[in-house]
């Protein structure tokens, strides 16, 4: 979706637009796991929020310094903060600049690969807090990145659950995190810590997870689906047991 690795075949539309295999050019923005290795040390904050500006050929005005200072608030920053430097702030506030940056395009989707994770859980709630106030108030998408499940219930409106580099399960958030059918779905369910739990030694098994090791020119077999409401269905599979 980014661009980052040339697909091989398919396509994928945002807002009607559609890109093919070598195209990126649509309004999608990015915001990674760790945000002090993804800020530039060397600029300002005024200089990270211009590089993707920038980098999409528009020029710094008035309306974008403008923009960076509405952002800025936005997510919480104070205003002193565009001629500060990274190191300035704490992880969180980082990662309210990752996410400020990320929106000075004014993008559709804004795919966040594991976003809070690097986070401690109070710092990780106000994130999130503010992630889903953005999404209501920009109309944002987000691909979001997790193998926290409780961060995807709370973040998610549809899930899909990846297995050995292949989506074995996908739906409506609240029908897949409820009503698990595949293995990994469970176990991934029954990770997430609890008071109880916590009492307990787990351990996600990995024994049975198949080579990812794939010949040049490897084509997955066509997936076979089983049908669980509306919006849920799970890849059919030898090991899927209900």
């Amino acid at each position: 979706m980014l661009g980052l690795v040339a697909p091989t075949r398919g396509t994928f539309a945002v807002d009607a637009q559609t890109a093919r295999p070598g195209q990126s050019r649509l309004p999608v923005q990015m915001v990674f796991q760790n945000p002090y290795a993804s800020l530039n040390p060397r600029l300002s904050v005024e200089q990270i929020l211009a590089e993707p500006v920038i980098a999409a050929g528009q020029r710094i005005d008035a309306a974008m310094r403008d923009r960076m200072a509405a952002l800025l608030k936005r997510v919480g920053l104070p205003q002193d903060s565009l001629m500060r430097y990274p190191h300035q702030f704490s992880g969180g506030q980082r990662q309210r600049l990752c996410i400020a940056r990320a929106l000075m395009l004014n993008p559709s989707v804004v795919v966040l690969d594991e976003a809070v994770s690097a986070l401690d859980v109070s710092v990780q709630a106000r994130v999130l807090e503010l992630l889903v106030d953005l999404q209501r108030e920009y109309g944002l998408a987000y691909l979001f990145i997790s193998h926290d499940m409780a961060v995807v219930e709370r973040i998610a409106h549809r899930v899909a659950v990846m297995f050995a580099g292949q989506i074995v399960e996908i739906g409506d958030a609240k029908s897949v995190l409820s009503n698990p059918r595949h293995p990994y779905t469970r176990k991934l369910i029954e990770a997430v810590p609890t008071i109880e739990r916590r009492r307990q030694h787990f351990e996600l098994d990995t024994r049975q997870v198949p080579s990812l090791v794939r010949p040049l020119g490897y084509e997955p077999a066509p997936a076979s689906w089983l049908q669980f409401g509306h919006d849920h269905k799970v890849r059919a599979e030898g090991e899927l047991q209900g």
